[in-house]
């Protein structure tokens, strides 16, 4: 019983001692955190979580590992704010993946970021197509920061008082230079009908293509392979 009742007290104190690192942390919101920041609390989770079940751990010594890591963490924060070369090594830097609407192939591979992921970023921001996207920044926690062209941003066509017209669900026809057999299907097109498109805008070989767009009634959106190769961007 003695047991039981220990791990209870040793419970409820590791919970406010978390409690209390987040809160000097200053975390606000689980999407800020980066990797680092994330790792580093199921770390401490688990080393709180070890010491409930070690015999010979009681709450000084739970104490005392979180005293040490929130300490390091907490440090951490103090060196990434007052030395701002740190933040790159520690925090990671946002990355352009789309530059200008064109997609940034080398800097994706780079950051472990397919077109499939890609997508999903974009339509977590009600973006359904790549068309709509003039700049698309990979943002150091994971999500993306998007800014669209002009013909898309606000005011809307609600706005100007235009009549509708019907939406059409963008289709991935290539993806990352190979061809998506089942999305051509689907959409009853042949790969013959799609190689005649591409040459009608100048693209000879597939292996020049890393990803094209199909919608109805509408020419192909078609992604050439763009390496960054080091470049520094214009953005004025």
């Amino acid at each position: 019983m003695s047991g039981y009742l220990s791990m209870f007290f040793e419970t409820i104190f590791g919970f406010f001692a978390l409690f209390l690192i987040t809160k000097i942390l200053g975390k606000s919101q689980i999407n800020q955190i980066t990797p680092f920041d994330f790792i580093s609390a199921l770390l401490l989770g688990e080393l709180v979580g070890n010491a409930l079940f070690d015999e010979k751990a009681g709450i000084p010594e739970i104490a005392f590992v979180v005293a040490v890591y929130g300490t390091l963490l907490y440090g951490t924060e103090i060196i990434t704010q007052k030395f701002k070369g740190t933040r790159h090594l520690i925090e990671g830097n946002p990355a352009i993946v789309i530059y200008n609407g064109k997609l940034i192939r080398d800097t994706m591979k780079k950051n472990k970021l397919d077109l499939n992921q890609l997508q999903h970023l974009l339509r977590t921001k009600d973006i359904f197509s790549l068309q709509e996207v003039e700049f698309g920044i990979l943002e150091a926690n994971g999500t993306i920061s998007v800014m669209k062209k002009s013909d898309y941003q606000t005011p809307s066509r609600k706005d100007m008082k235009l009549s509708p017209h019907d939406v059409s669900l963008p289709t991935t026809l290539v993806n990352d230079g190979e061809i998506i057999y089942d999305n051509l299907k689907e959409k009853n097109l042949t790969e013959e009908w799609l190689i005649e498109k591409l040459k009608e805008q100048g693209y000879d070989h597939l292996e020049e293509i890393f990803y094209v767009e199909y919608v109805k009634n509408t020419d192909l959106l078609v992604h050439p392979i763009l390496n960054r190769n080091h470049q520094k961007w214009d953005l004025d």
